[in-house]
């Protein structure tokens, strides 16, 4: 494994974003072991960051510290999913009423932008989950609340865990494009409990293809 340049802000953040992008890619896959070493050695640090890294991991649900046997990339099984997929269905759900009763007319049209090109992205699996992120955070954004959005950054971790499967039922990607579009036709019209009840539908939808 070829070295890492790594850049000037504090090591073991630019370590455990290195490793949160290789769990996301599931080069590092689900209950595997993590090898400190290893790793170590092909960043061209000692154990100290990697391992503070690690800790950051942890505490974001990814890794899974085990005594005498060192950390592993957590295992998401089923009711973790459950419980993910539920309150973020509440959070968001919140999130987007707000926005119905408060977002400007300009906020909506970038948000209508973002739904645009997740519309042009269905083809691309990868794209499709960069822009729905996007559409999400920045409704988020919208409605204008610090701890709920670090509430759901932290949540969205753990998902990720289990994207990959989440858009693999056929027609999924279909299914969640509609659901975006009713979503935006309950903000431009305003309707926040129209806005709330559609985005509890699509964590709901999600949840089932995910599983």
């Amino acid at each position: 494994m070829a070295a890492v340049s790594l850049t000037p802000r504090a090591l073991y953040e630019e370590v455990a974003e290195l490793l949160r992008e290789r769990i996301f890619s599931r080069e590092l896959a689900p209950g595997s072991w993590i090898d400190e070493l290893k790793l170590a050695e092909a960043y061209g640090i000692s154990r100290t960051p990697l391992r503070e890294a690690l800790k950051v991991l942890a505490t974001e649900g990814l890794v899974t510290m085990k005594v005498r046997r060192g950390a592993y990339v957590t295992e998401v099984n089923e009711k973790d999913l459950t419980d993910v997929y539920h309150l973020l269905a509440l959070l968001e759900s919140d999130a987007a009423s707000v926005v119905a009763h408060q977002a400007t007319a300009a906020q909506l049209k970038e948000l209508q932008g973002l739904h645009n090109e997740l519309e042009k992205s269905a083809s691309n699996r990868e794209r499709f989950f960069e822009i729905n992120e996007a559409f999400h955070m920045r409704l988020l954004e919208i409605a204008n609340n610090r701890w709920r959005d670090q509430m759901v950054v932290d949540l969205r971790k753990v998902m990720k865990l289990n994207r990959h499967n989440s858009l693999l039922k056929s027609g999924r990607i279909e299914e969640s494009l509609s659901e975006h579009s009713a979503i935006m036709q309950a903000l431009a019209a305003r309707d926040a409990v129209s806005a709330a009840q559609r985005m509890r539908e699509h964590f709901a939808n999600g949840l089932e293809a995910a599983a």
